[in-house]
């Protein structure tokens, strides 16, 4: 009998198959979003899948980048666990989350240390890292739900494992990875029938359906040849719910409000824990990743409790917090996917604090660590969660007016209308929400929350990190800086002191109204003793505070 054709999985096989998904993916994005109605109807599935994609192909093409100046190129076990890494930090949402788990199931067998450092694998590789990738995957879902992504995936690792030896074709990756997809493809046509709301809305899964088409990349890289295409809306005849045996029904009104997202520095330990402490607060809980370096989703009704339930496991960054606008569908939920609300507000925020803060008041947040701002394409996607016709975003950072505006640009070519307001400080960006009333005409409420930033000084406290000229001298590593409206005012030693110091400046122009935003760093006396320098120096003045948790500076303050 003759034998089969040997292919392999190689770095340059990685490294196609990550550009081929990208491009895939970004062809049916908006058809998966449309189909998109479990286990929240928000209508992002296509366009987290793509953005979780990029981050990984980003990755792998940066270790490759790596390697040429060098003869060699990176090795199977470079590119994977790139592409790993790389799905893992930039992972979207409940589906992308997922993904990212896929692909680290992947490397954990193909770049693990007894694999080696081998050039490349074959079909029997390749079916084993197809299994880790679904157990992996099911093993991060707290509650795991049949005919969903995970389901499609477990399909694709059994036809693999079911390839025929007899002729080498075990061995042959091309094969394997023919015999993956044409499993989930059979698979994803049996969604409707195991999930209720699926069947009601006559679709299948959209998360499966984006996992096809990954695995349809992968062959494709393997052999060269393009996979058939799926029907281009995924949609099936509606089934009825009676029909959907194993489909479970969940009773509530909507659900959860807010789906948080969070990068966590933890052990597995303190991972065991934080699952438990997470499971209770809502659902959709997923927490992947590994080796320190974790990636937590959930849907809760209290952000705020999400967020310092990672603060206490480790330390949490790249916070998202999204506000699920009434009439989002949650699991099992019988109306049909909503539409966009009216109005929306999306705020860039320093701390995790801020972000519990700004998104109990309905905000969707993006989070931006120090040194680490976000880009455009991160406040673009966070527009597009927003899911509203008319959205208000607050940069919150004078550096980000450049990449907001590139933001709002892509989203208004999306249909969408977008006021940029040019809040420079997070302290500006609050006064703007508190003045924010969906009910006004949307120009008359840009208007007075544009007024409202407008009206607020804004200062910030931090320790200067090296010897530097100022507006206000020279200062040296470890002096306290005092900033107000972005300049350098004070230097000082004492950060109490050289706070006060800053809000008596500001408020010689007058004020009605100081905000603290406490940092996590700050000493725990510096809040008491500015509200009381306010109560005994500035009788007409009221004070809040606000904790910020780790915002980069120690303090900010706003004087409206």
């Amino acid at each position: 009998m003759a034998q089969v054709p040997q292919t392999f999985l190689d770095a340059l096989a990685v490294r196609t198959w990550c550009g081929l998904a990208l491009r895939s993916l970004g062809r049916v994005r908006e058809e998966i979003d449309a189909i998109n109605v479990y286990p929240v109807a928000d209508g992002d599935t296509g366009t987290n899948l793509y953005l979780t994609a990029e981050s990984a192909a980003t990755a792998v093409e940066a270790v490759f980048a790596g390697h040429e100046q060098g003869a060699d190129g990176p090795s199977l076990a470079d590119a994977l666990r790139a592409m790993a890494h790389g799905a893992l930090i930039g992972a979207r949402g409940n589906s992308g989350t997922i993904l990212a788990q896929l692909l680290r199931g992947m490397a954990q067998v193909l770049a693990a240390p007894e694999a080696g450092d081998t050039p490349h694998t074959d079909g029997t590789g390749l079916r084993l890292a197809l299994r880790r990738a679904a157990d992996a995957a099911r093993e991060a879902v707290a509650h795991p739900v049949e005919g969903t992504v995970l389901t499609v995936a477990s399909a694709a690792a059994d036809a693999a494992d079911a390839v025929d030896g007899a002729d080498g074709a075990e061995g042959d990756c091309g094969t394997v990875a023919l015999a993956a997809y044409e499993g989930a493809r059979t698979a994803l046509a049996a969604t409707p029938g195991q999930l209720a709301v699926l069947g009601r809305a006559g679709v299948v899964d959209a998360g499966g359906r984006g996992l096809v088409t990954v695995l349809g990349a992968l062959v494709e890289a393997l052999t060269g040849e393009p996979v058939p295409q799926e029907p281009p809306t995924g949609t099936v005849e509606p089934v009825e719910p009676a029909a959907c045996a194993d489909a479970p029904e969940h009773t509530g009104e909507g659900g959860p409000a807010y789906e948080v997202i969070y990068l966590l520095e933890a052990d597995d330990a303190a991972v065991a824990r934080l699952r438990e402490r997470l499971d209770p607060l809502g659902d959709s809980l997923v927490v992947v990743g590994g080796d320190g370096l974790w990636n937590v989703h959930v849907h809760v009704d209290d952000a705020g409790a999400a967020v310092e339930a990672g603060v206490e496991a480790g330390r949490p960054y790249r916070i998202r917090i999204t506000h699920f606008a009434v009439g989002d569908v949650h699991t099992g939920g019988q109306r049909p996917p909503r539409e966009r609300a009216q109005r929306a507000v999306v705020a860039v925020v320093p701390g995790e604090g801020l972000a519990g803060l700004y998104a109990d008041a309905g905000a969707t947040t993006v989070l931006a660590r120090p040194g680490e701002p976000p880009a455009s394409g991160e406040l673009a996607q966070a527009l597009r969660r927003a899911h509203a016709r008319e959205v208000v975003l607050l940069p919150n950072d004078a550096e980000l007016r450049h990449t907001a505006a590139a933001a709002a640009e892509q989203a208004r070519a999306e249909g969408v209308r977008v006021a940029l307001i040019p809040t420079r400080s997070a302290v500006q960006g609050i006064a703007a929400l508190a003045v924010h009333e969906p009910e006004r005409r949307f120009d008359e409420d840009v208007v007075q929350m544009t007024s409202a930033a407008g009206a607020t000084r804004y200062a910030e406290v931090l320790v200067a990190e090296r010897q530097s000229w100022t507006t206000a001298g020279i200062c040296q590593a470890g002096d306290v800086l005092g900033l107000i409206d972005g300049d350098v005012a004070v230097i000082g030693r004492d950060l109490t002191g050289t706070a006060e110091t800053v809000l008596d400046r500001m408020l010689q122009a007058g004020g009605e109204l100081v905000t603290l935003v406490v940092g996590d760093e700050a000493p725990e006396t510096v809040a008491d003793r500015l509200e009381a320098r306010v109560r005994e120096s500035y009788l007409a003045v009221d004070t809040v505070v606000y904790r910020g948790g780790r915002q980069g500076s120690l303090l900010l303050i706003g004087v409206e």
